[in-house]
């Protein structure tokens, strides 16, 4: 990996075996396709994201910590990018890669000053307190269905219970919960919702931000203003929606997944007949075999340079793989749970610009404290359906189940 001279910017080349980002066997068999790409291509694979827009797929784990390490080779603005002439104004995916002057964008000083921000208020957050919260809305969530035998835990609680923790952690009214969580699914299902609802999020965090500076409360948005850093109002709104988005949508997807492969890994048999001792196994299990975030746009060449045998031209757009650096042969765990104390994944990135501190600690509460308690009230679920009849919802960005049958006992409600 050595820098070129070549200064000139330029899209990256639409080579002829340029792979489309599409398709049953990304959506449904990520390792496969991961493995082909690797032998076909090697680590940096030349792509076409929608409109046939050119990229190149970072999947080497090498790879991808050397991109996330050097921040001056391979920055985050997306202005830097040399393709903008070939985006349509209604482009689905400009919510992920137009430039807007968020924390998730910024470089430099403005950065740590700003990220820094960020995880005291995070670090501000009593664990215990957030741990007794996410019972309470995962009892009131089981309660909802405990009498029935049946459920989908995809839709009736791993897909409800974060957005209701992270309302409560950042002060958000519960009259405009709905909207927000809506908005939030529309602009992460990159659709043609995308768009507006990224707009109509943007009026919901200003409303936040004023009402939150006009009435101080025990939350992180109130401590970001208070902040030494000195936030404006326009930049918190910036920061406010990548911080609920990232904490509700993977989070939930995180239950979801780990709530999967205890249904159908006999490894977990122990802890669906009412123990614990193998959650945080299964939670960091997931991370490295089926991770919510699947994909990350991504960084922007600085510089002419060399990454994985590949001529990469200044502003040319590399997209981060994690899920496929994490099955990259050279570091998986030995599989059968020998590695469940290995995190070395990167499913909360890595580098400057990987999740604040200490966010994937919190996110680690609510998950693993839903997926305790739904086995304390359910101790004999199991799947409603043959796990190969299980469907992962078609999508480049994060990776979750279309639904979750299971039944169960029917069991007393609490409230």
């Amino acid at each position: 990996m050595t820098d070129e001279t070549d200064e000139t910017a330029r899209p990256a080349a639409a080579d002829a075996d340029a792979v489309r980002l599409y398709g049953p066997e990304f959506d449904q068999r990520p390792k496969d396709f991961f493995e082909r790409m690797r032998r076909e291509h090697g680590p940096v694979v030349p792509v076409l994201l929608e409109g046939d827009v050119p990229a190149w797929y970072v999947i080497g784990y090498r790879e991808v910590n050397h991109v996330t390490s050097n921040p001056g080779l391979f920055a985050r603005d997306t202005r830097r990018w040399n393709a903008w002439d070939m985006v349509p104004e209604n482009w689905s995916l400009l919510p992920f890669v137009g430039w807007n002057p968020s924390v998730m964008l910024a470089e430099g000083e403005e950065h740590k000053r700003r990220s820094a921000a960020i995880s005291d208020a995070l670090d501000a957050v009593d664990r215990t307190e957030l741990s007794g919260s996410c019972e309470r809305i995962a009892d009131r969530l089981i309660d909802e269905f405990a009498g029935d035998g049946e459920a989908d835990l995809g839709s009736q609680f791993a897909d409800r219970l974060p957005p209701m923790a992270m309302m409560e952690l950042f002060g958000v009214p519960e009259s405009e919960a709905p909207d927000m969580i809506r908005d939030i699914q529309h602009v992460a299902g990159s659709d043609e919702n995308a768009v507006p609802a990224y707009q109509r999020l943007q009026e919901s965090m200003r409303r936040l931000a004023e009402s939150r500076r006009a009435r101080p409360g025990p939350d992180v948005t109130s401590r970001l203003l208070a902040h030494p850093a000195g936030y404006t109002d326009d930049e918190l709104i910036s920061d406010l929606i990548p911080m609920i988005s990232a904490g509700h949508l993977p989070t939930g997807h995180w239950i979801g997944n780990t709530l999967r492969l205890m249904l159908v890994d006999e490894r977990f048999a122990v802890t669906l007949q009412g123990g614990r001792g193998s959650v945080a196994q299964a939670l960091n299990q997931v991370l490295w075999e089926d991770t919510p975030s699947q994909n990350n746009i991504g960084r922007f060449a600085v510089h002419a340079c060399e990454l994985g045998g590949r001529a990469i031209r200044p502003g040319d757009m590399l997209i981060l793989g994690w899920a496929a650096a994490n099955a990259d042969p050279q570091v998986q765990p030995p599989a059968h749970g020998s590695g469940a104390g290995n995190r070395a994944h990167l499913s909360f990135g890595h580098g400057d610009h990987g999740c604040p501190f200490p966010a994937p600690e919190l996110a680690e509460v609510v998950a693993r404290t839903a997926v305790e308690v739904l086995l304390d009230r359910l101790p004999d679920i199991e799947l409603a359906v043959k796990p190969d009849e299980l469907r992962w919802l078609p999508s480049f960005w994060v990776r979750r189940l279309a639904s979750l049958p299971v039944r169960f006992s029917p069991a007393a409600t609490l409230g």
